[in-house]
């Protein structure tokens, strides 16, 4: 894909990225497509995604003052009197690797996506919202037909999909787990989309759709409450800005745990020589591993944690990418978890479970106080070469989005290499002391000898979903991840 005249979307579902390029193609910017993709993604990637969810996006390019944009999940009051839900632990199995998720009311958040996606539209977009939400609304009323990547993530979140019946009812309505090929259609959140398009966010967090999601959960022990939507609000960040040979790395700032750990990755690769070896980027992620201590996750929300960190050291989910003719960009990055399996009778919201999400709760559960925003490892990201934007992208995959980031950046940069090789090329990743790695990487590049390490057959959705465009000259190209069955469109 190349001598593409007005961009290029890259993203985790082909309707997705189509109705990102759909936008583009009718006169909307990056920030208008991926807005458009995003809307999009909540009918044809709903076990990733939706208006129950939360995340950020990141724009640059073309003139304009970087800008990170956060609206990810926020923790929700805790009731006090003991009557709380208690968190549903389940086991899913990626074939080489297994993880715990924990479910049901106990796990959902305060959702960030309706308010991101109106504040989005307010601050950088061209094209009303209503025109934007109408096509995925149309999407999610006439149903989706299953392709294989999201059949394969429905089958690992069965017992997820099958835990309440309101769940059951969207994703089983045969008796069984919806397969690749069947059609999945969810009218209320058809009805809700259009809501958001017309209405805004203030029905989802000041009006009767908040009113319906808080109270459907109070009554199963759920704790989000009126109080905590009604002061949610999207917010404004810095983005995080780091050197990495001779270009600058945009990312998602602190009190995001994501952005800071590949920052310090990069900032660790970029005192070796270049390109670094396997063995060098394993040393990088143990590092940036090893700094996930209780004190760094209490003190991401400080004021100057960033620097403070940085300068001591130094001296789930889906990801849409756009890039546009002018060299706009925009990296947005959303994630139910997994999702809670509440869904609230109509809304057609199925309300996330980040609070369950062990990733993001390394000191225990319900310990954040209320209104903090999650330490989420999403990282959105652009990285800059002479002032203009070469690479956008942005993953899936929970603690191994870091991983995968710092892989494709480190083969577009150090290596040379096109977006699509370095989407494709087999990944490593570190963690608790284990090494994981995909089919493809020479074993005897990995020269550490204390690691146990796990083989995978083949290339998996564990190991992340990177989303990238770039730009080289006057050519935009863009990949998708096979690993998340993610396409690139080119308009």
């Amino acid at each position: 894909m190349s001598g593409v005249e007005k961009g290029v979307v890259a993203a985790g579902h082909p309707l997705t990225a189509q109705a990102g390029a759909r936008v583009l193609r009718e006169g909307g910017n990056a920030v208008d497509a991926a807005v458009g993709a995003m809307l999009t993604s909540f009918a044809a990637e709903p076990l990733l995604t939706g208006l129950g969810a939360g995340g950020y996006m990141l724009v640059a390019g073309a003139g304009r003052e970087p800008a990170l944009l956060d609206f990810f999940v926020q923790a929700p009051t805790r009731i006090g009197d003991g009557s709380e839900a208690v968190l549903k632990a389940i086991d899913v199995s990626f074939g080489d690797a297994a993880q715990v998720f924990h479910i049901g009311p106990a796990s959902c958040g305060v959702y960030g996506t309706p308010a991101g996606v109106c504040e989005a539209v307010r601050r950088w977009g061209t094209v009303p919202l209503e025109e934007l939400a109408a096509p995925a609304a149309r999407l999610a009323r006439e149903g989706v037909v299953l392709n294989a990547g999201q059949a394969y993530v429905a089958k690992i979140l069965g017992e997820l999909l099958s835990s309440t019946p309101e769940c059951a009812a969207l994703w089983a309505p045969e008796g069984h787990i919806l397969r690749e090929g069947e059609l999945l259609r969810n009218h209320e959140l058809g009805e809700a989309l259009l809501r958001l398009g017309k209405d805004g966010a203030e029905p989802f967090y000041r009006g009767d759709v908040a009113v319906a999601v808080c109270d459907w959960l109070r009554a199963r022990g759920g704790s989000l409450s009126r109080a905590d939507l009604a002061a949610y609000h999207a917010i404004g960040r810095e983005p995080v800005r780091m050197r990495y040979r001779d270009r600058e790395v945009l990312t998602n700032p602190p009190p995001s745990a994501g952005g800071t750990l590949l920052a310090y990755a990069l900032a660790l690769l970029d005192r070796g020589p270049a390109p670094p070896t396997l063995s060098g980027v394993v040393d990088a992620m143990e590092a940036a591993q090893a700094e996930r201590t209780p004190e760094f996750v209490e003190g991401l929300s400080d004021d100057g944690f960033l620097d403070r960190f940085l300068a001591a050291r130094l001296g789930s989910t889906t990801h849409i990418s756009v890039l546009d003719s002018e060299g706009y960009a925009c990296s947005a990055t959303c994630t139910n978890g997994e999702g809670s399996g509440v869904v609230v009778p109509g809304t057609g919201m199925h309300v996330n479970n980040v609070m369950g999400e062990q990733d993001l709760n390394p000191l225990g559960f319900h310990r954040h106080p209320a209104g903090r925003r999650m330490p989420s490892m999403m990282a959105p990201s652009i990285v800059m070469h002479d002032g203009e934007v070469e690479l956008v992208l942005g993953s899936a995959g929970s603690n191994r989005i870091r991983s995968a980031l710092l892989q494709t950046i480190v083969g577009v940069v150090d290596h040379g290499m096109s977006a699509r090789s370095a989407v494709d090329a087999p990944r490593v990743h570190f963690e608790g002391g284990v090494l994981y790695v995909e089919p493809g990487i020479d074993a005897a590049e990995l020269s550490r000898t204390d690691l146990r390490v796990v083989y995978f057959e083949a290339l998996n959705l564990f190991f992340g979903g990177v989303q990238a465009v770039q730009r080289r000259g006057e050519a935009l190209t863009g990949a998708g991840d096979p690993r998340r069955g993610g396409v690139a469109v080119s308009v």
